[in-house]
């Protein structure tokens, strides 16, 4: 059994609004740059690109004119 409902055991007090809001508002941050950096480096980081192939910077015109 756990007790009676009268225990004094630990009660953690709840966090705040501000707290709830910041949480909230870091981790959407967090998985929002984890999603934008697969997009960009998954296919490098999966094998299914090679980092130095056609990355469309356009520097192979800028090279042709000198």
């Amino acid at each position: 059994m756990a007790g009676p409902a009268n225990s004094s055991g630990f009660h953690p007090h709840l966090p705040g609004r501000g707290y709830n809001f910041m949480a909230k508002a870091l981790g959407a941050t967090m998985w929002f740059f984890i999603f934008y950096r697969a997009r960009e480096d998954g296919p490098k980081l999966l094998g299914l690109r090679h980092p130095w192939e056609g990355h469309g910077h356009g520097h192979g015109e800028h090279d042709e004119h000198h």
